[in-house]
């Protein structure tokens, strides 16, 4: 009862607030998020020593800051998905170089993309199968508030993108004639470690999903990195960048190394836009 009540009465009338009026509520829920309530500051500072040890306190807090309105920015925009229109996405998130994935569509030939959480990953699970001739799928985990796990899902599947559990990812592979392009979030802290693959990252040894290159050469998809870059306030860019277009001639362990690199490197050149308050390191080898 009271999710619906949030979902009807706060959620839905913020969402078809126009950008302008969202981004000074954004500006507000920075100062109770950051300045007052100080959330998860600490778990922000500790993830960004780690994985810059040469930069200052000073500077890291500036990285910080920006990160936290980075944040804001995300829930306020997050909330605007609900009821965003299809042009008014479009104008939002672009994709520079569409032609990479068209190449291996007109081939009748599916692949897998990798992501991270950087930028608005969002903005992209809504649009990209406004871009793409393959049957994109996005791989995600259901909430556990049913009602609000179903808007959601509405949300982020209502201009074309079909969505699969974690749990049901292999049914996304079924050989049904459809050519997909899978979407994994590759930068998420593995539930078992044991089945991670470990790797340096950020300064830091840390376990890696592995389905990606797993199901790549299973199936023997080309892999392809989505970059996101974020060109001004609210307003996104993809592009993609070519792992493995033939997965099964790669060592073990390689395409998960170079995608994972990617990601380092997107992280290394901005690295405010990463989701730095996320608990990225809590299993160990």
């Amino acid at each position: 009862m009271i999710t619906r009540f949030v979902y009807y009465f706060i959620i839905i009338p913020l969402s078809l607030l126009p950008h302008k009026v969202l981004y000074l509520i954004s500006d507000i829920i920075y100062i109770f998020m950051y300045k007052i309530f100080r959330y998860r500051r600490n778990v922000v500072l500790q993830n960004l020593q780690n994985s810059f040890p040469s930069r200052s306190n000073d500077e890291l807090k500036i990285i910080m800051s920006k990160f936290y309105h980075h944040l804001c920015d995300l829930i306020v925009e997050s909330l605007k998905g609900f009821t965003i229109s299809e042009v008014e996405l479009k104008k939002r998130l672009t994709v520079k170089n569409p032609e990479l994935c068209s190449v291996f569509s007109d081939n009748r030939q599916s692949v897998i993309l990798v992501g991270a959480h950087y930028n608005n990953w969002e903005f992209v699970a809504q649009s990209l199968s406004l871009y793409s001739d393959h049957k994109c799928i996005g791989i995600y985990k259901p909430l556990s508030n049913k009602f609000l796990n179903n808007k959601v899902f509405n949300s982020r599947s209502k201009y074309g993108m079909g969505l699969v559990s974690m749990q049901e990812s292999k049914k996304s592979f079924i050989d049904d004639g459809i050519v997909k392009a899978v979407i994994f979030g590759s930068d998420q802290n593995p539930s078992n470690p044991q089945k991670a693959y470990w790797l340096n990252f950020l300064n830091q040894d840390t376990g890696v999903l592995f389905g990606a290159e797993k199901y790549s050469k299973d199936y023997n998809w080309p892999v392809v990195y989505i970059s996101i870059s974020k060109k001004s306030r609210g307003f996104y860019e993809v592009e993609y960048t070519l792992v493995a277009d033939k997965p099964n001639d790669q060592p073990h362990g390689k395409i998960t190394e170079d995608f994972t690199k990617l990601i380092e490197n997107d992280i290394i050149n901005i690295p405010q836009y990463w989701l730095w308050s996320h608990k990225r390191w809590k299993h160990k080898r």
